[in-house]
């Protein structure tokens, strides 16, 4: 009844309207009073809302409606503002899922096959020092993968003086040893390449004569000294061919061609292919003879 009394005031008397508001308020929120302090806040908080969403008219509720909506439309914005901050991040976090995984895949269908950090092929070219050029010397030094990707290549300055570069053959020239790299650095750098793994070259004791080196046997591959391939090119087994002819043989390709004389980088590609056409078989070969009997 005092409820009903205090809206007909309202109505009859607009300059009562605030003092009827006032004594209304206590009777309106009567009945949280029940409810301990914090939820009761809370709920007259989210009335504006409910009231300014809804688009009730209560002439009772449109002062509490003012009064609250700076803070509704604050609160708005905020919350508006902190949902769409984290949608950027998550685009970036999704790019950066998607481009990590289209490297890692790209790196997986770039790897090649075979084992390029297992197997290495190597071919050096020697100039001439002392009497007539008599004593061979380290001038060039070329690696390659497994793939016959150029893991090393260096023109290498002899420790003696250079009495015949040998430029029919080796492609050396004065010039290419002018800031060519120090032979003891040189050395040590070719060794750790070659350290642990399977090295193979054509004739490659001189390779590792001149480097002053002797490789385990067990990892040694030498293309000049494989029976198999040897029939495969329609030469004697214990033929001792050169690597140009079972190039030609095999490949039907033509090296060390023209006057510039030898590449290292040619002959050792070559020599890696020759060592691929036997490979599975030439292991097994050789896993056999290691067996006992």
């Amino acid at each position: 009844m005092k409820y009903l009394k205090g809206k007909e005031c309202l109505k009859d008397n607009s300059h009562r309207r605030s003092s009827h508001e006032n004594n209304q308020a206590p009777n309106q929120n009567g009945p949280f009073i029940r409810h301990p302090p914090p939820p009761t806040a809370t709920k007259s908080q989210r009335s504006p809302h409910s009231h300014s969403s809804s688009g009730g008219s209560d002439s009772t509720s449109g002062p509490s409606t003012s009064s609250f909506n700076p803070s509704s439309l604050t609160f708005t914005v905020t919350n508006e503002s902190s949902h769409k901050k984290p949608k950027q991040p998550d685009k970036t976090r999704s790019t950066t899922v998607e481009s990590g995984t289209s490297a890692s895949s790209s790196h997986t269908l770039s790897t090649p096959t075979g084992n390029p950090t297992k197997y290495l092929a190597i071919d050096c070219e020697m100039v001439g020092a002392g009497p007539r050029g008599s004593i061979s010397q380290l001038a060039r030094c070329s690696i390659v993968s497994y793939d016959g990707d150029v893991v090393y290549d260096k023109f290498i300055k002899p420790s003696m003086y250079v009495t015949d570069y040998r430029t029919r053959w080796s492609g050396i020239r004065p010039r290419d040893l002018l800031k060519a790299t120090p032979y003891a650095q040189a050395r040590k750098e070719i060794l750790r390449l070659l350290m642990g793994k399977i090295v193979i070259g054509h004739a490659v004791h001189n390779d590792f004569k001149a480097l002053s080196y002797a490789h385990p046997v067990a990892l040694t591959r030498d293309t000049s000294r494989i029976p198999l391939l040897n029939r495969k090119a329609g030469f004697a087994e214990k033929e001792c061919a050169s690597l140009k002819r079972l190039t030609k043989a095999i490949f039907n390709r033509e090296i060390q061609t023209g006057r510039n004389g030898h590449s290292s980088v040619e002959d050792a590609k070559a020599t890696m292919e020759l060592y691929k056409v036997v490979e599975e078989e030439w292991e097994r070969t050789l896993v056999s003879r290691a067996q006992p009997t």
